[in-house]
């Protein structure tokens, strides 16, 4: 394999590895909002261990996607050198306002999350969790601000060989950055909410501590009535992007090889598609589906793959699948919703066996249905780094591929013991439960003079 293969399978791996993360992180710092203002208005102390209990887990997370995310920073500059030459004035800045807006935003309030319970009164507790949680969204905002310009570049200029900005506002606000943002932040939130349902489902079915994982269960669910059809709506409305801007990409998700000239396009529920012969072997249509999600017509026209060069267009039998799964478990979120809503009308929703193990089995999707989303995102966007403007064969590091592979074996050996790692003190705190005994905080702290004269007495 070359350079070029090698480099993408690197940045591949490491980017798959540490989406993880910070999915989880951001999902479960608006829990944890959601927990504290409960113990905030109704004052009961279980509100406040379920807190302490949530915070564990997000904290593990937050230490392994701060580490994993620095290396793919890294990457650009030792996998992609070229491509960091020529972006460097729309992706510096961009990069750049991450650390200083959000990551240290994160990081200066994460300390008063975690350890400020008996330092500082409850309302400043209430607002660190908070700023931590706007900081995790605001974070994936400027990251997806920046993939989602690579996507639809705008806002510049070319100029002997790198892209100059023209219109900030432009780079950042580009064509589909808020519909990447309005995706993936519900998808962490979808995927974070089934996370703390299926954990606590299974702590329910083994009979521990059943007043306190029926409470998180029940917010975890209240929340993921929200999320699971919010999510099939950002779903739709990424799809339309890619019909505007990304006609090739779409193609590819939907093996669509044909312009339709008469009548509407169909939509392929499945196939088996052959790049080489320029057709499906087998497939399974819904005959003017495709024109009616993209066009919201029954014979609007859609682009076929012949329409663009060989060389230009992504590989379609990946963006098939990756997509289909994808789609098919957030609609699987959305069934496990509506059976809840049958079983809360009816008062089973703790206590029904089948439903509960189902929320156990459920529960890791939404990080396949992130990883999936990104495989289609990502290769949908080839062979371009930036969408019809600069291909990825041009980006690369000028380096032997030998220097690639061998530090991708490294990379093979380092990531799977940091999983290792992290699912060791995850399953620890998992074992250890909930602290049902340590003394509740004071309802506030002595401010101003009392303080002063508090620490005299002392």
């Amino acid at each position: 394999m070359d350079v070029l293969h090698l480099s993408r399978i690197q940045f591949a791996v490491t980017t798959m590895f540490h989406i993880l993360f910070p999915t989880l992180t951001i999902g479960l710092s608006l829990y944890l909002v959601v927990v504290e203002l409960l113990w905030l208005q109704k004052k009961q102390e279980i509100y406040y261990r379920m807190y302490r209990f949530w915070v564990k887990i997000f904290a593990i997370n937050f230490a392994i996607g701060a580490v994993s995310g620095i290396v793919l920073e890294f990457e650009f500059g030792t996998n992609f050198s070229r491509f960091s030459q020529a972006v460097a004035n729309v992706f510096s800045p961009l990069l750049a306002f991450e650390v200083l807006t959000a990551f240290f935003l994160e990081a200066g309030f994460l300390g008063i999350m975690i350890f400020g319970w008996t330092r500082v009164r409850r309302e400043i507790h209430f607002l660190a969790t908070c700023l931590v949680c706007f900081g995790t969204i605001l974070s994936s905002f400027w990251i997806l601000a920046a993939n989602s310009w690579m996507q639809t570049p705008a806002g510049f200029e070319w100029v002997n060989g790198k892209f100059m900005v023209k219109d900030f506002m432009t780079v950042i606000f580009n064509p589909s950055t808020h519909t990447r943002i309005g995706h993936m932040v519900v998808a962490s939130f979808e995927t974070s909410v089934f996370v703390v349902a299926g954990l606590s489902a299974y702590f329910l079915l083994k009979g521990k501590h059943l007043d306190f994982f029926g409470r998180s269960l029940g917010i975890a669910l209240a929340m993921a009535a929200l999320f699971a059809p919010l999510q099939i709506f950002w779903g739709d409305r990424s799809g339309l992007d890619v019909y505007r801007y990304q006609p090739a990409k779409l193609a590819a998700i939907e093996a669509h090889w044909e312009t339709n000239t008469t009548g509407g396009a169909p939509y392929t529920i499945v196939a088996l598609p052959n790049a080489k012969e320029e057709r499906n072997f087998f497939e399974i249509t819904i005959p003017h589906g495709l024109s009616l999600l993209v066009t919201h017509s029954l014979n609007g026209q859609v682009k076929g793959l012949k329409e663009f060069p060989p060389q230009d267009r992504p590989n379609v039998l990946v963006l098939f699948w990756s997509f289909r799964f994808m789609v098919a478990i957030g609609f699987v979120f959305l069934l496990v919703m509506g059976w809840a809503a049958l079983l809360w009308r009816k008062g089973r929703l703790y206590t029904y066996r089948p439903f509960l193990w189902a929320l156990v089995i459920v529960h890791p999707l939404g990080f396949l249905a992130t990883e999936l989303g990104w495989i289609t995102t990502e290769m949908g966007r080839q062979p371009w780094i930036v969408y019809n403007v600069m291909r990825t064969s041009e980006g690369i590091s000028p380096i032997p591929a030998g220097n690639v592979l061998w530090s991708l074996g490294l990379f093979m050996v380092v990531l799977p013991a940091i999983g290792a790692t992290y699912f060791y003190y995850l399953l620890k705190a998992l074992r250890r439960g909930p602290d049902l005994s340590s003394p509740i905080p004071p309802i506030q702290r002595p401010i101003g003079r009392q303080a002063l004269s508090g620490a005299k007495t002392e």
